[in-house]
């Protein structure tokens, strides 16, 4: 939805630490502290905001990942046709990598913000014309994006847990699918996620959504995420932990993607749901959506990390604390211990998202013929550039050679399996394959 006073609802990986704009030191801003957790600590930002120099500069100083608020949506990516516009959603990525940050693309299809030709359609035209969209889109920003919401809020509210009616809905059950499908071809290192709203606890619409993502799992769909919206009064439910967690046992990552809390316990919720994400290995990062309350789209109701005038607010320090707190499972000290088991051969490549002084480098590590119970992945940081953040793994030095060794979620893999790890770093991006060593 538009986050505009008209709104209600709207809402999606693998972390990435960087400190912002290579000026902050760590532990003192929210996306040098997350990093300091491998994981990104976002907002949602509008392009039409970048001339602002207080809302840019707290961008620029605590963010280590951008949103897009409506720049990268249908009506506005695509307003005729087969017309592509990509300026303003241009302006936000250029933005982002040129200081180091992730982008998360948000969203190549939704039931509302369509271009009023969409709306139109229906049947086999709309279908065609909406992964034509979500194919040309996401191939425009390949390489650029860290992860999408492929779809927005498709099932419905209340006890059912069932699918909304929507045009796109009417084009056939499948069309979900078929948008993960059309996203994973034209862009294979994108994270690929479902955004949804009022799904932050274990209730009849989470669980719709929860047998989807199990269903696509088994049946070999691609999808890497789910992102939930979390746009809260007061607190978040009791079993929101519990419910993170149930999706990450899936095998997707979870993400918080358009977070905000009014009321008077928004500080004690703020902090509540950061020591949530920390809790659960498979939570790669937060975002917020918007910056100061002045932003925001909930009118009135003050429920963002920064007052009208840029100051920081008590749901700031309660959200910093916690990063600074303790209590994640991404390990921060040593590599884990490997659990007993097979000690076969691996293999392990890289695909690079580089730019002018930095990069992200995912690495896929692949066991061989037999199974493995632990790995340490190589790689060379040339001369001159350092690793800023590593997420899914630990890594044994920020320059020259650097081992990489698996946390204790990921070093298990059998025959064949693979599983993937990433860093950021600044200069030039290592060249070669890295070498992989199991145990």
């Amino acid at each position: 939805m538009r986050r505009t006073v008209m709104s209600v609802f709207a809402v999606a990986a693998v972390a990435a630490g960087v400190v912002i704009g290579g000026v902050a030191e760590a532990g003192t801003t929210l996306g040098a502290s997350a990093a300091e957790k491998g994981r990104y600590y976002g907002a949602a930002i509008a392009a039409g905001k970048l001339g602002d120099s207080v809302y840019t500069g707290i961008l620029n100083r605590e963010f280590n990942s951008v949103t897009a608020e409506n720049e990268m949506k249908w009506d506005a990516t695509e307003p005729s046709q087969g017309r592509f516009s990509y300026a303003n959603a241009d302006r936000i990525v250029n933005h982002a990598r040129s200081r180091g940050m992730l982008v998360r693309g948000h969203a190549l299809l939704w039931h509302q913000q369509q271009p009023g030709w969409a709306q139109s359609l229906s049947g086999s035209a709309l279908r065609n014309a909406a992964i034509n969209h979500v194919t040309q889109v996401a191939t425009y920003y390949r390489g650029k994006i860290h992860s999408w919401d492929v779809v927005n809020e498709a099932f419905a509210d209340g006890g059912g847990g069932g699918r909304r009616d929507s045009n796109l809905q009417r084009t056939g059950n499948d069309w979900i699918e078929a948008a993960f499908r059309a996203a994973r071809a034209a862009d294979p290192g994108a994270k690929l996620c479902y955004n949804d709203y009022n799904t932050d606890g274990i209730n009849a619409k989470s669980t719709g959504i929860y047998n989807m993502v199990r269903d696509f799992k088994a049946r070999g769909v691609p999808i890497d995420c789910v992102g939930f919206q979390s746009h809260l009064t007061n607190s978040a439910p009791a079993d929101y932990q519990a419910n993170l967690q149930r999706f990450a046992d899936l095998g997707v990552d979870v993400q918080i993607t358009e977070l905000d809390i009014s009321g008077a316990g928004q500080a004690t919720a703020y902090g509540a749901v950061t020591r949530a994400c920390l809790a659960v290995a498979r939570c790669t990062g937060i975002t917020v959506w918007g910056i100061r309350d002045t932003d925001s789209w909930r009118t009135g109701q003050n429920p963002l990390l920064f007052d009208g005038n840029g100051g920081k607010k008590a749901a700031y320090t309660a959200v910093l604390n916690a990063l600074n707190g303790g209590g994640s499972t991404v390990p921060t000290g040593g590599p884990s211990s490997p659990p007993p088991g097979g000690t076969g051969g691996c293999a392990a490549s890289v695909s690079l998202n580089a730019w002018t002084g930095g990069y992200v480098a995912t690495v896929r590590v692949t066991a061989g013929s037999s199974p493995i119970s632990g790995w340490t992945v190589g790689v060379t940081v040339p001369s001159g550039g350092a690793i800023t953040g590593v997420w899914s793994a630990t890594g044994s030095a920020t320059t020259g050679a650097v081992a990489f060794r698996n946390v204790d979620y990921n070093g298990t893999l059998a025959a064949g399996a693979a599983t993937e790890f990433g860093f950021q770093g600044t200069g030039t991006a290592p060249a070669g394959t890295p070498t992989c060593q199991p145990g």
